[in-house]
């Protein structure tokens, strides 16, 4: 059953999230960032929440929104397939967060349907401090798929990258992942079902990986300041497994300026993560950092 289009455009009630100082540091642990601007009250600054702590303080809208029984969304065969995050303004410990989520499209795509959700995240003050697109592909019945890929896939850069950096993804990084983020998909934490999807065994959280990402981000491009990634993007393009290492390949683009008042200018990042055969797991990424 496809989706239904007559919820392009539907929004979902406002639902609200408190940061706290607990869960935000163990988002952290959960992708190994022991980065001081989590951890250290003294640090200049004070504390911050890790920039893709969004989403966690987000994931409940995600669930209500593709959950919803009349959108008709087959979790079965429901992918993660990209991810778009604008960092508008440091999370803090005490912050309450309310989203609110938005069906912005629905579309064929070959072998499937394409659908974003668009998610506005505001503070308690009404001040905008995270924009996300959550974009999924719903898979096609074997029957109908006309053909394999879902996205089309971006250029990948040419030229020597400007960072090359290797992390190892622990053994149990899926199990404290889940718990941190509130994503518990049984393909992530049990084997039998991960198995049962059509997997080798468990896998690890897209976000998980792009989590990663961001700290190759802001330890090498950012002095180790989260608060200057503005924002980061990814196509999710193959499973990262437990026990491997990734790869994250870094290219500079360009410094972009912006009009609209909201950002005075910054520098544009591309990147792409691999496997230890070299295959993509995250094409097309984007990051912006300001100066």
């Amino acid at each position: 059953m496809p989706l239904n289009k007559e919820f392009i455009g539907r929004e979902y009630p406002p639902l609200s999230a408190t940061v706290t100082l607990e869960a935000l540091q163990n988002y952290a642990r959960a992708y190994n960032d022991g980065n001081p601007r989590y951890f250290d009250a003294a640090a200049p600054g004070g504390i911050v929440a890790p920039p893709m702590f969004g989403v966690a303080v987000t994931w409940m809208s995600v669930v209500g929104a593709i959950g919803d029984p009349a959108l008709g969304a087959d979790l079965l065969r429901l992918l993660h397939a990209e991810q778009d995050m604008e960092f508008l303004a440091p999370l803090r410990p005490g912050d309450e967060i309310t989203t609110v989520a938005r069906v912005a499209s629905i579309e064929a795509r070959p072998g499937g349907e394409a659908m974003a959700l668009e998610l506005d995240s505001r503070n308690r003050a009404g001040a905008p401090v995270l924009r996300t697109l959550f974009g999924i592909f719903i898979r096609a019945s074997r029957r109908d798929r006309s053909a394999a890929g879902r996205l089309e896939r971006p250029v990948p850069p040419s030229g020597d990258p400007m960072l090359s950096v290797e992390q190892s993804i622990d053994s149990d990084q899926t199990f404290r992942y889940a718990e941190a983020s509130g994503d518990r998909n049984p393909i992530h934490v049990d084997e039998n079902v991960a198995k049962m999807a059509g997997l080798p065994g468990i896998v690890v959280h897209g976000l998980c990986t792009m989590a990663f990402t961001s700290k190759v981000m802001i330890d090498r491009l950012c002095g180790g300041d989260p608060v200057r990634l503005e924002r980061l993007r990814v196509q999710f393009s193959r499973p990262v497994f437990p026990g491997q290492s990734i790869t994250t390949k870094v290219w500079a683009i360009t410094t972009k300026v912006r009009t609209d008042g909201e950002r005075a200018s910054h520098r544009a990042y591309a990147f792409e993560t691999y496997n230890p055969e070299g295959m993509a797991v995250i094409r097309g990424g984007i990051a912006e950092v300001a100066p």
